[in-house]
């Protein structure tokens, strides 16, 4: 069974700008406020669809004054989401309304795609998809619903080369190669409706990637248990060599990491228990949440993240 995209991390700076810029520009829910449970004075926070349904999920890490990342190879390029064909008209007016930095709509792999960054340059775009389901309305959304960003479509890597990746991609994840476009490869999780798009581009011998503000910290794929996630970290070891980390509980999923051949930061995590466990789905991500061995120093928490409103 392929295993599509659960979430993607990125590093920001501004928490209160990062924030402006995904709900208000882009309409996005936020639907986790936390704090990153390894550095518990910087927020992570988590925009999705009005659900979170995993293949929706775009987190953040804002570090206030982190300088800027450098694009280069091992690292997750671009972040695109899908959005109605018809739609990417609307998206580049408000692109423009908006001030946002954007490219001119191109066609890749025959689908009209727009690239843009935000506002610390994290590079992403949307592809516009013919037959797409519709969007599960956000009642307090910026964006019309018959406008709405529907969940990921893929994410593009920049790699020195392609092979030792996709050989990861398709014998643990069930991608399956489906096109080349000059030096970019595309694999696609049969049956994924949402996430189911890598795109692997072949740089060769270029800059190293320098994480920073603009940076994906690491992208997770999805395991449907737990029992799903061990098989996939067995035949890392036995298959690939590559040795996941232990499992670790980030409350609301559990995720293994492994470094892949292409030096890209690869997580699994957990469809379950999912984002509603600490709060109902109607409410989510409006109080900050944290994971109960932190909810002792609420206070010292909360009196050292900055505002975000």
């Amino acid at each position: 069974m392929a295993s599509g995209i659960h979430h993607v991390t990125s590093i920001a700076g501004s928490a209160r700008r990062n924030l402006a810029f995904y709900t208000d520009t882009l309409g996005m829910r936020l639907v986790k406020k936390t704090v990153n449970f390894d550095d518990p004075a910087t927020y992570h926070l988590y925009y999705g669809d009005p659900a979170g349904r995993p293949g929706t999920i775009l987190t953040f890490f804002p570090w206030e004054g982190v300088p800027p990342g450098r694009a280069g190879i091992g690292e997750v390029h671009e972040t695109v989401f899908s959005v109605p064909e018809s739609s990417i008209g609307y998206w580049t007016q408000r692109f423009v309304e908006k001030g946002v930095a954007h490219e001119t709509p191109v066609k890749r792999f025959g689908e009209i795609t727009v690239a843009f960054k935000d506002s610390d340059g994290t590079r992403l775009a949307l592809a516009g998809a013919k037959a797409i389901e519709p969007a599960d309305a956000w009642g307090t959304g910026r964006v019309p619903p018959e406008h709405a960003i529907r969940g990921f479509h893929g994410v593009s890597l920049l790699l020195a080369e392609a092979a030792p990746t996709a050989a990861i991609l398709s014998d643990v994840f069930g991608f399956v190669a489906d096109g080349r476009e000059g030096s970019t490869e595309r694999y696609r999780a049969p049956d994924v409706a949402t996430g189911g798009v890598v795109d692997l581009t072949t740089a060769g011998e270029f800059l190293a990637a320098r994480q920073g503000a603009g940076s994906v910290h690491h992208i997770a794929f999805r395991a449907v248990d737990d029992a799903a996630q061990a098989a996939m970290a067995k035949k890392l070891v036995q298959d690939h060599r590559l040795y996941p980390t232990e499992q670790k509980d980030r409350n609301y999923f559990r995720s293994v990491y492994f470094r892949e051949p292409g030096k890209v930061l690869f997580e699994i995590a957990t469809d379950p228990p999912g984002f509603a466990i600490d709060e109902p789905i109607e409410s989510l991500g409006q109080a900050l949440k944290l994971p109960p061995f932190l909810e002792g120093r609420r206070a010292e928490i909360e009196a050292a993240l900055p505002t975000l409103t």
